[in-house]
């Protein structure tokens, strides 16, 4: 992914997906849900989009001479 509008369209995407997830985590342990293994999948792949952000806006940032 080289084109700077298709990273940035990636990152909204990315972003929803994680901001989503986690108001589902927020919501399943304020509900007292009990599911501890479906809980950890849904925090392991917040934790996953969030590498991938930070990956993404790494790409963005122009490199800078030493």
């Amino acid at each position: 992914m080289t084109d700077v509008n298709e990273i940035q369209r990636r990152l909204v995407e990315l972003d929803v997906e994680h901001r989503d997830l986690d108001a589902v985590i927020n919501k399943l342990t304020d509900d007292g849900h009990n599911d501890q293994l479906q809980l950890r999948r849904l925090k392991k792949r917040k934790l996953q989009l969030k590498d991938h952000i930070t990956l993404l806006k790494m790409q963005l940032v122009p490199d800078v001479p030493a």
